[in-house]
């Protein structure tokens, strides 16, 4: 592995900014701080499981913008094909996408994001996701390959679960919705008796 080559981010990292063109005009992902941020990269326009993506996310846009939270998506093609890739989901499906998609022609922001192998050609094999809080920290991050669709459900889900949890006062179990009962954080962690697996009720 080259020693010069670019790391995958980490929770807590802070999130690379960078200026580039978008569906939505020039853009920076600073201009998002004081918000959270949803920013995933799809492998290419035009492809059947992106298209799926895509669809869904627009669909669920506005319970996005309830939580706060903007959608930003990001691919290696140019600004062209994303246009024409978005005028043919509305002729398609009726469906217009309300959020700005990222043209990468260079790489650029994929490298800087450990999106890429150094040697990629492409980003074909690339379907990554970034929950970026409202003070450009990473907080959350998932990969899927290109043959498998992201639930946005689950994306849905982890924004709502990182913004109960962020003041750290509570953690969120398996499968948690809001309304859901929370744990509180164990005194000592690993700690014997029943203290460590207290719950409460969340929001009440």
């Amino acid at each position: 592995m080259d020693a010069d080559a670019p790391r995958s981010l980490r929770i807590g990292d802070a999130a690379p900014n960078f200026t580039a063109r978008t569906t939505q005009g020039e853009m920076t992902l600073d201009q998002y701080r004081g918000r959270w941020v949803v920013f995933f990269s799809h492998p290419a326009d035009f492809t059947p499981v992106c298209t799926s993506e895509f669809v869904a996310l627009a669909k669920a846009a506005p319970q996005f913008e309830a939580l706060d939270c903007a959608l930003l998506g990001l691919s290696v093609d140019s600004l062209y094909s994303h246009v024409a890739w978005l005028r043919a989901i509305k002729d398609v499906f009726g469906v217009e996408v309300p959020f700005p998609i990222v043209e990468d022609p260079s790489m650029a922001v994929g490298y800087a994001y450990g999106m890429l192998d150094e040697q990629a050609g492409d980003a074909s094999a690339v379907r990554a996701t970034y929950f970026i809080d409202p003070e450009g920290i990473i907080r959350a991050l998932n990969w899927y390959p290109m043959n498998v669709g992201r639930s946005v459900d689950e994306m849905l889900r982890t924004v709502r679960a990182l913004q109960r949890s962020a003041d750290g006062q509570v953690y969120t179990p398996a499968d948690w919705q809001p309304g859901d009962d929370v744990l509180l954080p164990p005194a000592l962690p690993g700690g014997a008796g029943a203290d460590w697996f207290h719950q409460l009720q969340a929001d009440r």
